[in-house]
């Protein structure tokens, strides 16, 4: 407040400069930049994991993309692209485990869908993805969350059984849980972006 004005926002300054309009976003706001930065110091879990590092939404990202990319080996790449991007609306507004979103409800859900709508139209992708590839993006995403909630959030195999999807031998020998700095991961992210937008 600055005297007796009162400034309102829905905007978020972004390290790129851009101010991204949380509430009706533009996908000529949106940088992979921004979304790989944002995503990288985003901790899954609430941080409750394991290690000198937390296991971030790029991390996760790059887990489901695996797993998305092992189990659907030709696939086009416009698709793996969205499952690398599956959760980028999160760089802004955060991740909420389940639960929560869950009693949040469908304030949270909407937003969520308006900003993935802009994030694929900005990288040409369709703003509306097919049931299909949505349903094969959300089983690599509950069987990496089986992974991580195992290997580093402390869920033993009973428990995660129950909530998430256990992958099969070949996902686990093939998809290892590597904790590193988050400048790290966002490097990761954005070269894989690179790979996948040729």
């Amino acid at each position: 407040m600055y005297g007796s004005i009162l400034i309102q926002r829905a905007w978020q300054k972004m390290l790129s400069g851009r101010r991204l309009d949380v509430i009706d976003p533009s996908p000529l706001d949106i940088e992979i930049g921004d979304i790989a930065h944002g995503l990288a110091f985003q901790a899954r879990w609430n941080g409750q994991t394991k290690g000198d590092f937390v296991f971030s939404v790029a991390n996760h990202s790059i887990l489901v993309w695996n797993i998305f990319s092992l189990e659907n080996p030709k696939i086009e790449k416009k698709w793996q692209l969205v499952s690398l991007l599956h959760d980028a609306p999160e760089y802004v507004i955060g991740d909420l485990i389940s639960p929560v979103k869950k009693e949040v409800g469908s304030s949270y859900i909407n937003l969520e869908k308006k900003l993935q709508e802009a994030i694929h139209i900005r990288f040409g992708l369709p703003a509306l993805i097919p049931n299909k590839i949505k349903s094969k993006i959300k089983n690599a995403d509950r069987k990496a969350a089986w992974i991580e909630a195992t290997k580093i959030a402390g869920f033993n195999k009973k428990e995660a059984n129950k909530i998430f999807l256990e992958p099969d031998e070949k996902i686990l020998k093939k998809c290892k849980i590597i904790l590193k700095n988050p400048l790290k991961s966002r490097e990761e992210f954005l070269n894989i972006y690179k790979y996948l937008d040729k």
